[in-house]
């Protein structure tokens, strides 16, 4: 049956806005980052964010004020001239004995130029009031050419008609000589014309020259706003450098501080509050080195102490143990209490033997001074012969010791000395606290690197005894009998000898389900490998479980060793 193809979708072309969008949440994610990493960055932003706002805050008051006083002006002006400019009218008609329509016309054409006059402004209507009785002489309506167009508003006209003697004025557009419109006012009056009865008057006048000079003004202040926003951000660089370059100095110190050039000092410059931080800082600095140096000389003065002891004792240690070797060849030959007695001596002179190499073993690590010697090692080979030589004392404990290496009889530049320690360290843990049930220790490989468990189903450990597993001179149980006699200083040495290959050291445990120690090497001397590179996982599969029946591992035991010796 063959399998329908899933046809293929096609790709959506990019448009102008994706990209757009793209490249803008780019800059977003870049100006967020330099954000969050810049101090003087934010400082300068933050400074020109609020001087900018400060200075338009501003800038609209301003602007806002000085229109309006200066329409008010141009307002109160165009008032007095048109008051000016009707009275004038008003004095030549009222002084007029014109009777005919000729002689009335004539002089309404004289009072119109002279409001034209006085005024100054060309833009003049004149309409009979609406209550005044139409009579054969009174002259017609009035209307210059640029104050057509319904731009006299019929609310003005009935407020003039209504009051007769008063002003009123109404903002308007009027045309200039371009055509174009302009802001301007229409003020409004009357007048009585002899012999005719009542009229309105209105006077236009331009506002362009205001209009222009509050341009000029505003142009003026926006171009005054960006070169002060500009002077106050480069003033704000300047002083940010000025304090933030300190703070970079003391950063990038404290960072070689802390990598370990304890040398290093900050420049003290002046007698302000950063020269003070700089003291301080040196100050600070010098009793961390002092600190260390104290510190080091302490420790090497304690490695030497312990070195020199074990050393020092090595020669009454081994005149004892000769002596006790002696008394212990002729045990039998004495009286029972004193027979266990050297049994006893014997013993505990060779725990001292032992004490005294892990103390030396573990202050050459102190001191720094361990030297690997490496050469291909097998670790199924150091696995078997360690449960070999283990296995009368496993079973004298009740344990049954397994080998399980499926793909583990791969060589490793290791220090066989300090593995095969390792491993003996980690079975006779096991054995000990095994409380009589199997042991498996299972070897495995991958391209980079080689793994060890040993796994027992004893007691198991809680989480605050696992991590202090591998302390020095610590025991999850002190009060334990000890079938090998440890030190206590076993696992701290094991952890040592695997650190020092590049290598782990890691442990599972559960009470009640036992434990699960596991070494993971490099293949190669100078590698390193992390917990991800172990080809064996740390925490069982069956932690629940109480291991194989004790016939299976006997079988499983014995095949891997003669499998270990024909290899």
């Amino acid at each position: 049956m063959t399998a329908a193809a899933t046809p293929a979708v096609p790709a959506v072309p990019a448009t102008p806005a994706t990209r757009a969008a793209g490249w803008l949440r780019g800059r977003a994610r870049r100006l967020g980052t330099y954000w969050r990493r810049s101090l003087q960055f934010r400082t300068v932003l933050i400074t020109l964010v609020l001087s900018s706002l400060a200075i338009l805050v501003i800038g609209f008051t301003i602007s806002f004020t000085v229109a309006s006083n200066l329409f008010q002006a141009q307002v109160q002006r165009s008032l007095v001239s048109s008051a000016t400019a009707t009275a004038a009218a008003n004095g030549i008609l009222a002084s007029s004995d014109a009777t005919d329509r000729a002689s009335v016309r004539a002089v309404t054409n004289s009072a119109i130029q002279t409001i034209a006059g006085v005024s100054g402004s060309g833009d003049i209507a004149l309409f009979r009031t609406p209550d005044t009785t139409p009579t054969s002489i009174a002259p017609p309506d009035f209307l210059s050419r640029d104050l057509g167009g319904g731009r006299i508003s019929e609310e003005l006209r009935t407020r003039v008609q209504d009051n007769p003697g008063a002003q009123f004025w109404q903002s308007v557009e009027l045309p200039n000589e371009d055509g174009d419109l302009v802001p301007g006012i229409v003020v409004g009056s009357d007048l009585v014309i002899p012999g005719a009865g009542r009229y309105e008057v209105y006077i236009g006048y331009e506002l362009a020259a205001a209009a222009q000079t509050l341009s000029f003004m505003q142009l003026t202040g926006a171009i005054g706003a960006v070169a002060l926003i500009a002077m106050l951000s480069a003033i704000t660089l300047i002083v940010v450098r000025w304090v933030i370059e300190p703070i970079q100095a003391v950063s990038a110190t404290s960072r070689r501080l802390a990598a370990g050039d304890l040398g290093v000092r900050l420049p003290v410059r002046g007698e302000d509050e950063l020269a003070a931080l700089a003291a301080s800082f040196n100050g600070m600095a010098d009793s961390l080195q002092a600190r260390i140096r104290e510190l080091a000389e302490l420790s090497v003065m304690q490695q030497r102490f312990v070195s020199d002891v074990s050393h020092e004792l090595r020669t009454p240690l081994t005149t004892i143990r000769l002596a006790g070797d002696v008394l212990y060849g002729q045990r039998e030959d004495f009286a029972p209490a004193t027979a266990r007695t050297v049994e006893l001596l014997s013993a505990q002179t060779e725990r001292f033997e032992n004490l005294l190499a892990d103390l030396l073993e573990i202050s050459r690590y102190d001191a720094g001074s361990v030297e690997l010697e490496t050469e291909p090692t097998n670790l199924v080979h150091l696995a078997g012969e360690t449960i070999e030589s283990m296995h009368g004392l496993a079973l004298e404990r009740g344990s049954e010791l397994r080998l399980d290496a499926p793909g583990g009889h791969l060589d490793a530049d290791v220090d066989p000395r300090r593995i095969r320690r390792i491993i003996r360290n980690l079975v006779g843990n096991a054995i000990e606290h095994g409380e009589g049930r199997p042991i498996i220790v299972s070897v495995d490989s991958n391209a980079v690197a080689i793994a060890l468990s040993v796994r027992d189903y004893g007691l198991g450990m809680s989480e605050e005894e696992t991590a202090r597993v591998f302390d020095r001179f610590w025991r999850a149980d002190p009060s334990r009998r000890r079938t090998l006699g440890g030190t206590g200083l076993g696992l701290a040495i094991s952890l040592e000898d695997a650190v020092v290959h590049g290598g782990t050291l890691d442990v599972w445990s559960s009470p009640g389900h036992g434990s699960v120690f596991r070494l993971t090497l490099p293949r190669r001397r100078g590698g390193t490998v992390g917990e991800m590179d172990s080809p064996l996982a740390l925490e069982p599969l069956d932690p629940e479980a109480a291991g194989p029946t004790a016939p299976e591992l006997h079988r499983a035991d014995a095949s891997a060793i003669e499998e270990v010796r024909d290899a």
